[in-house]
C-alpha cells in the first residue's frame, strides 16, 4: 500500500498559535519528517498559510485534526505525493510562465 509522503495545504489560521508553534505541533506527528509553513497573506485576525509536510507515512486525518486543534481550517489540498518515493511535478506546456 502506498503511503502519503508530501502534502501541500492552503490553510486559514488565527495569529495564535504562530507558525513556529504550529510547525512544531505538526512535526511531532508520527510519520512526519519535515514541515514548512509560509504566510502569504495576513489581516487583522487571520493568516493564509501554505503548509508543506513531508515524511515516510503521513496520516492525513491526524494532520487535519492537528490543524483543527490549532483553530485553523484547510481551504484546499494543493499537492499530494504518495508511493515509495517523492517525485516533483514535471513541467508541461499548460504551466504558467515562470520567466
Amino acid at each position: 500500500m502506498g503511503a502519503v509522503r508530501r502534502l501541500v495545504l492552503d490553510t486559514l489560521k488565527p495569529h495564535v498559535p504562530n507558525i513556529v508553534e504550529m510547525a512544531v505541533q505538526l512535526s511531532d506527528l508520527a510519520g512526519v519528517e519535515a514541515v514548512n509553513i509560509s504566510i502569504y497573506e495576513m489581516d487583522l485576525h487571520v493568516e493564509n498559510a501554505k503548509v508543506t509536510i513531508e515524511g515516510a507515512a503521513i496520516d492525513f486525518q491526524q494532520v487535519v485534526q492537528r490543524i483543527r486543534d490549532a483553530g485553523a481550517t484547510i481551504h484546499s489540498i494543493d499537492e499530494v505525493v504518495a508511493g515509495r518515493s517523492i517525485i516533483d511535478d514535471a513541467s508541461t506546456p499548460q504551466d504558467p510562465y515562470q520567466g
